[in-house]
């Protein structure tokens, strides 16, 4: 076949980054979310406090979210567009589908992004905190549910970011991407 009918399909850039996720330049940001969607502490927190009082309204309009799923509101006073509300698992030691749950919240918020046009995508670590789920068992997960994701849907997404709180952190999740 001649060249014309062929075409290269960018892959998506998988990166991690220090920061606060509230001004991490993304089209959408994730938010570890709590089932009420009501807001909480943490990251989930941090985000309805920088959006300011209108992503709380909004939720209130959502009745909730199971774990492991999750819903799309706007970003408001974010620079991302949207906030894709995820309620990750709370850590029992693994015999719950712990695992499972936390690759489906990944999972969830890739599709809505995917469904709302979002090319750049910005995520926390999701149930590493208050809920407990053990950091170097969680960034495998996430980083494979992302990859695994987006190797499904060539081209759809310039970049997925990891934004790390701490250094910690963010060392978990540059081992899970093979880069520590």
């Amino acid at each position: 076949m001649g060249e014309e009918g062929q075409r290269t399909v960018p892959d998506t850039k998988i990166v991690t980054a220090l920061g606060d996720i509230t001004r991490f330049p993304a089209d959408a940001i994730a938010n570890a979310a709590n089932t009420s969607l009501l807001g909480g502490g943490g990251v989930d927190g941090a985000i309805h406090r920088a959006a300011g009082p209108e992503l709380l309204a909004e939720c209130r309009g959502l009745h909730g979210c199971e774990t492991g799923k999750a819903k799309i509101t706007k970003g408001y006073h974010l620079p991302a567009k949207y906030v894709l509300h995820t309620p990750g698992p709370i850590w029992h030691g693994g015999g719950r589908g712990e695992d499972g749950l936390l690759a489906s919240c990944y999972r969830s918020c890739l599709e809505l992004a995917l469904e709302h046009g979002c090319r750049t995508v910005a995520f926390p670590s999701i149930s590493t905190g208050v809920y407990r789920f053990p950091l170097d068992r969680a960034a495998p997960i996430a980083v494979e549910a992302v990859r695994a994701f987006c190797a499904a849907h060539p081209g759809s997404f310039d970049q997925i970011a990891f934004v790390c709180f701490d250094q910690r952190t963010r060392d978990a999740y540059d081992r899970a991407l093979g880069r520590g």
